[in-house]
């Protein structure tokens, strides 16, 4: 049976996710004990569900079971009713996986039977299309959407997503990845060769996320847009300029194509726990997605991604952490077990591996069903499986064979699944917090939409008992970030955040486009002495939009949500 953690001694009392206390290291998260003796405050949780474009997503073959809906995922009611579900229990967001390429390492090479027959992950459509129908069916749930840097231009990239920020009336996140599957660069590169390794792929997204700042931030100012119908000036000239950009990989003139979008620049969401991941991570983050089997395997590379993000002058509160978790809810502790014992006889075993080999770049085809994988040669397969060892002895007494492997991926993938009764999967998520210093959840779904009901109906009552989950969104119908962090009125990056540096406010005078590539477009930050210059400037702005809104549209807002 998959991981289930028990752990009962996590107590505290609440207060708002803006107004917690951080550790003394400047951690943001981790519960130490307050000065005075007294309970720690308890973080309030961000919860998204975690979905993709296809069917079944992180549980291979369960689209077979009866109750699951996820090979619907080609109809727009689908996600318009998902969207509509999760948004009545407040989850924070839509988090939308995406693959540019099929998983075809299993049995290979460049084989995709496995993957193919089975639904793992195939077909998968394209995630940003259906976006702005689940934004008009909701109000204020936000949606973090995943895509690459490595196979599309950033001038291009930046408008699609000024574009989706537009539609959903600011509530647009970013997950930003480098791409990693052989099949998807055999197909985007034209035969130009192999993909760029791992490093360099993230040297030029270091790249890249400078072009897109100075095109969202830089190349508008916030009141360029006039729509004087009196004097026939719908942008002012003078407010728009070009960004002059000259790297390495990208040389993009600019000026960005879009107007200023409510959130000028995405959430920004990141995945990579690698070296260069972390590093990235510190610079540009708002959110990290982790995907461990424990909160101990998670917390040493959420201290080290903190310890960066201060050196890079950020506040290392700014950036929530959030794992991979897939939840198996039951009134009972019998009733929970009875569901996955369920699933588990609908999960594909190929299906499991072919995912495995595409995550890890590791075939499982030569090894025996039952041969304990510690022992195996490969030296990328006994390092990994001494790591699950480490930290989930309990699964299947530590033998991890290759059946054993692929029984835990079948439902849920890889990472913690937790079975059980509301508070025993409530307990769990506690220690991830305190043990891991992890701030929400990405749920991960057995069954579609199913486990997100669970969710709604059993868990989060249990977690607002505690405390640790909201009531309900902190700025109704306002942005994705605002709700995020639980600021009103934030809807550009923090003050600590590279973009934030680069923003053009109205209360700045016209300058050259020399300026775009200057001082301000560096992205090192706001110091500390000029966060209160920065509130003003913001002040001004709202002041300026509002004034544009009543000259324009008689007082009236004319937002569709």
């Amino acid at each position: 049976m998959a991981d289930v953690y028990l752990d009962n001694d996590f107590v505290g009392s609440y207060v708002p996710r803006h107004k917690q206390t951080n550790s003394t290291n400047g951690q943001s998260g981790a519960n130490h004990a307050a000065p005075n003796g007294s309970s720690p405050p308890k973080k309030r949780l961000i919860l998204n569900a975690f979905v993709e474009m296809c069917s079944g997503h992180q549980s291979p073959g369960l689209w077979r079971h009866p109750d699951d809906r996820s090979s619907d995922f080609n109809s727009v009611r689908h996600w318009t009713k998902l969207a509509q579900t999760l948004e009545a229990g407040a989850f924070h967001g839509i988090f939308i996986a995406d693959v540019l390429g099929g998983y075809d390492v299993y049995d290979g090479p460049e084989n995709l039977d496995p993957a193919v027959k089975s639904g793992a992950q195939w077909p998968v459509n394209e995630p940003l299309a259906v976006v702005p129908a689940m934004a008009a069916a909701t109000e204020s749930i936000g949606f973090g959407v995943t895509v690459s840097t490595t196979y599309e231009q950033p001038y291009h990239l930046a408008r699609r997503m000024s574009t989706l920020d537009h539609l959903t009336g600011g509530r647009c996140g970013w997950n930003v990845v480098t791409s990693y599957l052989d099949s998807a660069a055999r197909n985007l590169l034209n035969a130009d060769g192999p993909q760029l390794e791992h490093d360099e792929r993230y040297a030029m997204c270091e790249e890249y996320m400078q072009v897109v700042y100075k095109l969202w931030n830089s190349s508008w100012r916030s009141d360029a847009v006039k729509l004087d119908r009196k004097t026939g000036v719908y942008t002012d000239p003078r407010l728009v300029r070009k960004i002059n950009h000259k790297g390495k990989y990208f040389t993009v003139p600019g000026p960005h194509i879009c107007q200023p979008s409510p959130q000028r620049t995405p959430l920004i969401y990141q995945a990579g726990t690698s070296k260069a991941g972390r590093e990235f991570a510190a610079r540009h983050a708002e959110a990290v997605f982790t995907s461990q089997h424990s909160p101990a395997a998670v917390a040493k590379n959420v201290a080290e991604i903190r310890r960066l993000a201060r050196e890079a002058g950020r506040d290392p509160a700014d950036i929530k952490v959030l794992a991979k978790f897939a939840p198996i809810l039951g009134r009972t502790k019998e009733e929970a077990e009875a569901k996955y014992r369920d699933y588990v006889q609908y999960g594909d075993y190929d299906g499991a591996l072919a995912l495995f080999g595409g995550w890890t770049g590791v075939d499982m085809a030569p090894y025996g069903e039952d041969e304990e994988l510690k022992d195996v040669e490969s030296n990328a397969i006994r390092s990994y499986v001494e790591n699950l060892i480490k930290h989930a002895p309990e699964v299947n007494g530590g033998k991890w064979t290759k059946r054993t492997l692929a029984e835990h991926i079948m439902v849920g993938g890889l990472g913690a699944t937790c079975i059980g009764t509301p508070e025993t999967v409530a307990d769990e998520m506690e220690r991830w917090v305190r043990d891991g210093d992890v701030d929400g959840f990405n749920i991960a779904y057995a069954i579609m939409p199913g486990t997100f009901e669970d969710v709604i109906e059993l868990l989060i009552p249990e977690l607002r008992r505690r405390g640790i989950f909201w009531d309900g969104y902190c700025v109704p119908g306002a942005s994705y970030r605002e709700n995020f962090y639980e600021l009103p009125g934030q809807k550009e990056p923090l003050p600590s955040h590279p973009a934030a540096a680069m923003i053009w406010r109205s209360s700045h005078e016209p300058e050259s486009e020399a300026k775009v590539n200057g001082e301000r477009g560096r992205g090192e930050g706001l110091k500390p002495e000029k966060k209160q210059e920065a509130k003003e400037d913001r002040r001004h702005d709202a002041k300026q939009e509002k004034k544009h809104e009543e000259e324009n549209n008689g007082g009236h807002y004319t937002d569709w949500w």
